[in-house]
């Protein structure tokens, strides 16, 4: 993960919910968040574009979190629905930026930022939309690291092979120290 993007998308999430809770200008609020911060470290590209795009893509990015939810997209938690919309917008728009990231980033700034277990809530509406929005990358990981681990797999030797294996190298070992 890149810690330039990394910064980017907390401050992003900070910036939406200020967006969110004053309705204010996302220029007016783009500015100052340069101006009041540090953006050396900061993706300042991907931050633009977070912040202006998820305002823009509202109402698509809600009706694809809506139907996970147990309540009214009204009464989530203001800065979950802001972490919830730019994990939502990442995966609907940004196909570069693998799900797996995605999830983790959304789980990582929901710990920072969220509700005591807010976390929690998070990552399952974002693995729930990855299900839907990224099936294809989803099936993909699964079968790589199936095949991967299937690879990796020690070969299965019978019991009467290893038993023959064990014997040999234990006689050899005992020629070897009697010859000393």
């Amino acid at each position: 993960m890149s810690k330039a993007r990394h910064k980017a998308r907390r401050l992003a999430t900070q910036a939406l919910y200020a967006w969110q809770i004053s309705g204010q200008d996302l220029t007016d609020i783009d500015q100052q968040f340069r101006l009041d911060h540090d953006m050396s470290r900061v993706d300042q590209e991907y931050f633009g574009e977070l912040l202006h795009k998820v305002p823009a893509n509202t109402q698509e990015l809600d009706d694809h979190i809506s139907p996970l939810l147990d309540r009214d997209i009204e009464k989530v938690d203001p800065i979950e629905l802001a972490i919830l919309r730019l994990g939502v917008y990442e995966m609907a728009f940004r196909p570069d930026v693998p799900y797996r990231v995605v999830i983790n980033e959304g789980v990582e700034l929901a710990k920072t930022f969220g509700a005591e277990e807010g976390h929690k809530y998070v990552n399952s509406i974002l693995d729930g939309l990855a299900r839907k929005l990224r099936d294809v990358e989803i099936k993909a990981a699964n079968s790589h690291s199936r095949s991967s681990a299937n690879s990796k797999a020690p070969a299965k030797v019978s019991k009467k092979r290893s038993k023959k294996v064990l014997t040999a190298k234990s006689t050899s070992n005992k020629k070897g120290v009697a010859g000393k």
